[in-house]
């Protein structure tokens, strides 16, 4: 509401002396009007008498008030009279005055400190309890929730005990989740486990928030259909025993089972995804690689670009909003109807200014990369990636025959052998089958990948045949045989400690690898090495990863705008027609 109009001149103060005048008789007052309720009739006409004697008093007192004021008033206010002034009560003038202006409004200081103490108090801190398989997925998951406390149940410590054994990557996350809780507990004492852990303790300063562990029975009434002894039903017993232990708190269970999330909400409790893992919501919003300018993009820009060329390149300098939108090496395309298009790769932003450069195009028989020629314009974005020695890292997704391994092996021999650029082909992929195993396989490590390399022995067959053209039997043979001289097929169990010196990696079937044994593989490169990884976010077979947190998905989000990586999602498929419309309608 708005405020008051302020007043035309300035009340008279009342000097403390008449504050403290007036206070002593008011209290007198009180004093002598409780003796008269019990005193004696003469005792009671003699209060009485001194009563109206302060009273008299305190009237020639308030009388001369204004006029100590105003002298008070040419006299500097001294810092202790200020407040007591302040807080004076208003009193009525003996000898009628001049009608007081409407006095100055307090300032609305009570209202807005008392919703600064409503609003300052923070919200009760959330309570998250953790299923055993978050923490074998993500051993740092502890330091995932910031101000936010966690329970650990005791039957997730025993299951966390379980898992622990074995060389398998669920085993490695499970010892590690051991020594991290221990050197939570070694860093406080002894007798304050029951008080909680700060999280923060051992250096992870992102997570400010407290660790408790189940130190009582928690007895909670579930349904009799759920088997008491079951490990996951233990875990929602204490999940509904901290909601009724904790009514001021909000109670959320953490999984990645998504059953276990169902059966938790069947029986009114807060359960959520593990959702730190993910780098997406939606795999629609996956970085492309591909920008398609406006079709009125040179009408409005145009006296804004500059151009120049360098031989059989062209540059362009253009600015503007479009800047905003583009990352470095993304590549970027203008087709019109009418009009010649054309297709350009970010070389350089500053500013408010990006430069563009003009692509070699790879679908041209004469710019082709070991017999193979681009189909579309996403495998032109590629092959340029591919054959560009700045790039040492290259993400291509898309579909099923889309081309993306035929595509980085012609790519891969065509540097190998050809240019000299690289010295061999190493190719890995992750050994995750579509159905059951089918049990160990024989032979050297090479021989027991061999099952799993059926789509490098379908592509290298097309390359031989397209390179040897008609140099009969016995030159197809040695094609074959130099091409296999020049890959390597490795395991990705044996990845980690190497370094890779000068060599062109082929990483297959990425989306099937966790973010960790991305990391794990990536690392491994060394001076002069280039890795490729390729796959379909839309075939993943490994348990607990989702196109949102893939290991692909991963590195695609977070190597998008370094100068030396690119990414291209391929969008058309070119198997066949069968494939093609098997891809669309299946």
């Amino acid at each position: 509401m708005p405020l008051p109009p302020a007043p035309g001149r300035r009340a008279a103060k009342l000097p403390a002396e008449a504050f403290l005048t007036t206070r002593a008789a008011e209290t007198d007052d009180a004093l002598g009007t409780a003796a008269i309720s019990d005193s004696t009739p003469a005792a009671t006409n003699g209060a009485a008498a001194k009563t109206r004697t302060r009273r008299a008093s305190t009237a020639a007192a308030t009388a001369a008030a204004p006029a100590a004021g105003s002298a008070a008033a040419k006299k500097p206010r001294s810092t202790r009279s200020a407040p007591q002034s302040a807080k004076a009560p208003a009193v009525t003038p003996a000898t009628p005055a001049a009608p007081a202006a409407p006095a100055k409004p307090a300032p609305a200081a009570a209202p807005v400190s008392g919703r600064k103490a409503r609003g300052g108090h923070p919200a009760p801190k959330t309570l998250f309890v953790l299923d055993t398989n978050v923490l074998l997925h993500d051993p740092s998951s502890l330091f995932r929730f910031e101000e936010h406390d966690i329970f650990l149940p005791m039957v997730v410590l025993e299951e966390l005990d379980n898992h622990k054994k074995g060389m398998t990557e669920v085993a490695r996350n499970g010892r590690q989740v051991s020594r991290t809780l221990d050197s939570l507990v070694a860093s406080q004492p002894a007798d304050g486990l029951d008080k909680g852990l700060p999280l923060n303790a051992t250096g992870q300063k992102g997570a400010t928030g407290t660790l408790y562990f189940q130190t009582h029975p928690l007895d909670a009434a579930l349904p009799e259909g759920l088997p008491q002894g079951k490990a996951d039903n233990q875990i929602l017993g204490v999940v509904a025993a901290l909601r009724g232990e904790y009514s001021d708190r909000e109670v959320v269970l953490v999984s990645k089972d998504i059953n276990m999330r169902v059966k938790a909400r069947a029986l009114g409790l807060a359960a959520e995804d593990y959702q730190n893992d993910k780098v997406l919501d939606d795999g629609d919003l996956l970085y492309a690689g591909v920008l398609a300018l406006p079709h009125d993009f040179w009408a409005k820009a145009g006296k804004n670009v500059e151009s120049w060329q360098e031989g059989a390149i062209t540059y362009y300098r253009v600015s503007g909003a479009i800047v905003d939108q583009l990352m470095i090496n993304q590549f970027v395309y203008y087709e019109g109807p009418g009009e010649p298009s054309l297709y350009m790769r970010v070389t350089e932003i500053r500013d408010r200014t990006a430069v563009l450069k003009t692509l070699r195009d790879f679908g041209n028989p004469k710019n082709a990369v070991w017999g193979v020629s681009t189909r579309n314009r996403e495998q032109n974005f590629a092959m340029n990636l591919l054959m560009n020695p700045d790039v040492d890292f290259v993400t291509l997704t898309g579909t099923a025959g889309t081309g993306k391994t035929l595509l980085a092996l012609a790519a891969g021999l065509a540097q190998v052998l050809d240019e000299r650029r690289y010295t061999e082909i190493i190719m890995t992929r992750a050994t995750v089958s579509v159905g059951e195993d089918i049990g160990f396989l024989p032979g050297t490590e090479e021989e027991k990948m061999g099952p799993w390399m059926g789509a490098l022995d379908d592509n290298l067959e097309f390359l031989a045949k397209g390179d040897g053209g008609n140099a009969g039997e016995w030159g197809r043979a040695a094609t074959n045989e130099l091409i296999r001289s020049r890959i390597k097929i490795k395991s990705m169990n044996f990845m980690r400690g190497r370094t890779f010196l000068n060599k062109y990696v082929i990483i297959d079937e990425a989306q099937n690898l966790t973010p960790k044994q991305m990391k794990t593989l990536i690392t491994r490169a060394g001076p002069g090495t280039k890795i490729i990884c390729m796959g379909n976010l839309a075939q993943i077979d490994t348990p607990y990863l989702t196109e949102g947190s893939s290991g692909l998905t991963y590195v695609v989000d977070r190597f998008k705008g370094w100068p030396h990586s690119g990414h291209i999602t391929l969008a058309r498929g070119e198997r066949s027609r069968l494939a093609d419309f098997a891809s669309e309608v299946l």
